[in-house]
């Protein structure tokens, strides 16, 4: 007997989403992700591309801002089946700090921030299947898969849109954590050098310091010398793709346990010792509170994992 399987359901109509305060100031490629769930990001950003796509009849780009009062034509775009299992696991990180407006948790280092490139699901996509009641959850910025620590994901449109306008004028203070290989030397140093993104044969996303890149400020502060490492400080100033771990890579100072920029023998020997990670944590943070402006001084210590390596470095010394 010829074994049959269900038809997928067929692809919805043409939609007609009317824009309401509550979505004005989003970007319609992610407006897109939220009310296409499950539909693959690449099937979305062809949509665009295509024209298919359109806010009040006309074509937009990926990056448009949606206003209140728009009309956003979404096209047939098959969706799973209403009955298919969750594929995302809903997902509970340390709580740094939560209010009605702001939620900023300790990530755990190799959780990417969210899906794509390979990667099925991230950490705001675990955080909305924990939380379905929640109305709107939104990443404030980026941290890298390998990279612990604070991460500030807005409850509110308010607060998304106010927490973009800090970074991008450069208010607010993010501090970082980097064990390097080598024996940094002075106290205070500014690296300044522009980073470029390219692609590799393979086509994996890489940055390198270029003349033509974008400009790109990093201020480091010895914390504590162990002879073959160095315990830094970091404070960004801009916020490019791979930031502290080219500035310090290019510097001759790559991050221990960095897999995209640093040696492969120091990694590997940290295997050996236990600690399979990079040594890059996003320890501090200061801003005003995006709704209250209330000044805020957040702090997720570091992982027990470096924290023993820290342990083990001095028993060296």
């Amino acid at each position: 007997m010829r074994k049959t399987t269900s038809p997928s359901p067929p692809p919805p109509g043409v939609r007609q989403l009317h824009i309401d305060d509550s979505h004005a100031g989003q970007r319609v490629d992610n407006f897109l992700l939220h009310v296409c769930k499950g539909v693959p990001k690449s099937h979305i950003y062809k949509a665009i591309r295509s024209g298919q796509v359109r806010v009040n009849k006309g074509r937009v780009a990926a990056e448009y801002r949606l206003e209140a009062g728009d009309v956003v034509r979404v096209p047939p775009m098959r969706l799973p089946a209403p009955d298919a299992p969750r594929v995302v696991p809903a997902g509970s990180f340390p709580v740094i700090y939560e209010d009605e407006h702001l939620l900023v948790i300790n990530k755990p280092a190799g959780v990417a921030v969210h899906g794509g490139s390979g990667v099925s699901f991230g950490v705001i996509e675990q955080l909305r299947a924990a939380r379905p009641e929640a109305r709107f959850l939104e990443l404030a910025h980026r941290l890298d898969r390998e990279t612990s620590g604070l991460l500030m994901v807005a409850k509110t449109r308010k607060a998304l849109v106010a927490l973009h306008d800090m970074l991008r004028e450069g208010r607010g203070r993010k501090h970082y954590l980097a064990l390097v290989v080598g024996d940094w030397v002075n106290e205070r140093q500014h690296l300044r050098q522009p980073l470029l993104k390219w692609l590799t044969a393979s086509g994996e996303r890489r940055v390198k310091v270029d003349p033509s890149g974008k400009p790109a400020h990093t201020l480091i502060t010895l914390k504590k010398r162990f002879k073959r490492y160095s315990l830094l400080g970091a404070e960004l100033f801009t916020g490019r793709t791979h930031q502290i771990r080219v500035h310090l890579a290019s510097s001759g100072f790559p991050i221990a346990g960095d897999e995209k920029y640093g040696p492969d023998a120091v990694r590997e020997s940290l295997s050996r010792q236990g600690f399979n990670r990079m040594f890059l944590h996003a320890h501090r943070l200061v801003i005003p509170h995006p709704v209250t402006q209330e000044p805020l001084d957040l702090v997720a210590e570091l992982p027990v994992a470096c924290m023993n390596l820290i342990d083990s470095l001095e028993h060296l010394l």
